[in-house]
């Protein structure tokens, strides 16, 4: 070996080769580690980056065994639909800031959580899990943090608000005189769709009125669609509908127009989330804006906080969300903003 070989042996880190691959280092961690999450052409991009560094993934291990933070882990229920690809951007953007790798998996069911924890403590710093109740799930002397989950009385958990802000979005559409509205999704599916929920209900409950049974539906698009054909058919009588999130939402919306009703004339549609999409679809979808990419980033910051020994302050970090009103509610097409702070934090998250 040349001394100009070792010494660019010696000077190469993993940020050295995410840098010349122009890919994050989380990247770089699962081409190294054989994750299947990454394209070939990235795959072979990382590698050329490697060899053309002569980079030692073994430099990683030393760097654990000196204590040094390495990696966190983050368990999602799955990466279909720009929520989670928004949740991960955040995340790995604040990691990678940190001066940390992060490791993905995805638990397709509740089962799964659980199973992922236990795989990822021997091999992360501290784990962020999505949308799971972890409350029962046995203790690990690894840093965790619970997003739009349950977790344990120790636990910190981040959320975003969900119950005002589904509420004023609700006492929107019947202050537009709708007056047969329904509530798309499952609000057992997920503390954050069961809280959206609730803000349906009492909007409901503040006018004297009795809200209809929730339709049912993950937060799929084809899943939307099916909702869509019920109404087409009319098996589902409504003149408004609330649905969880954007895509049930805009799925709905273009099944519904393309079968020759008007919205928002004969069917009023409103969303969660504020997709890209929203604001450019005709009519514009009214929904509510939540700050995705920084709830990660926050987990991400937590975490760190947590594996290096940082005192713990509130258990539960609650961000505001903003409902932003465009014409798919029966608006003329404002694009005004109500910001929804979360209530005063609580010690303890009581759930």
């Amino acid at each position: 070996m040349t001394e100009q070989s070792r010494g660019r042996q010696q000077a190469a880190t993993i940020y050295a080769v995410a840098d010349l691959a122009q890919v994050s280092i989380a990247t770089v961690s699962r081409v190294l580690q054989g994750s299947h999450l990454v394209t070939e052409k990235t795959r072979e991009k990382v590698l050329d980056a490697v060899r053309a560094l002569d980079y030692l993934p073994s430099g990683a291990a030393r760097s654990l065994a000196a204590r040094q933070h390495a990696a966190f882990g983050l368990v999602l229920p799955e990466l279909s639909g720009p929520y989670y690809s928004e949740l991960l951007v955040g995340f790995e953007t604040r990691a990678a800031e940190l001066h940390q790798s992060v490791m993905l998996v995805i638990a397709g069911t509740k089962d799964d959580h659980g199973r992922a924890l236990r795989t990822l403590a021997s091999q992360v710093d501290g784990v962020a899990v999505m949308g799971a109740d972890v409350s029962h799930v046995r203790a690990s002397s690894k840093p965790l943090v619970v997003i739009a989950g349950q977790g344990r009385p120790d636990t910190e958990v981040i959320l975003t608000e969900n119950v005002e802000s589904a509420r004023t979005l609700t006492e929107h559409l019947l202050d537009h005189g709708r007056s047969r509205l329904l509530f798309v999704g499952d609000p057992g599916a997920a503390r954050d769709v069961h809280e959206r929920h609730e803000g349906f209900l009492a909007a409901h409950a503040g006018r004297g009125l009795v809200p209809a049974a929730p339709v049912l539906a993950p937060f799929r698009e084809r899943e939307g669609a099916a909702v869509a054909d019920r109404i087409i058919s009319g098996e589902l009588s409504t003149d408004a509908l609330v649905c969880g999130n954007d895509e049930l939402a805009l799925s709905i919306m273009s099944r519904v127009l393309d079968a020759g009703l008007d919205v928002p004339g004969d069917l009023a549609v409103v969303g969660w989330d504020d997709v890209m999409t929203a604001r450019y679809v005709r009519p514009g979808l009214t929904t509510v804006r939540q700050p995705v990419q920084e709830v990660g980033a926050l987990a991400a910051d937590r975490l760190h906080d947590l594996v290096s020994g940082a005192p713990s302050g509130a258990l539960l970090h609650v961000l505001p969300t903003e409902v932003v009103i465009r014409s798919s509610c029966g608006c003329p097409a404002p694009s005004r903003t109500n910001t929804v702070s979360p209530a005063p934090p609580r010690k303890r998250d009581p759930r």
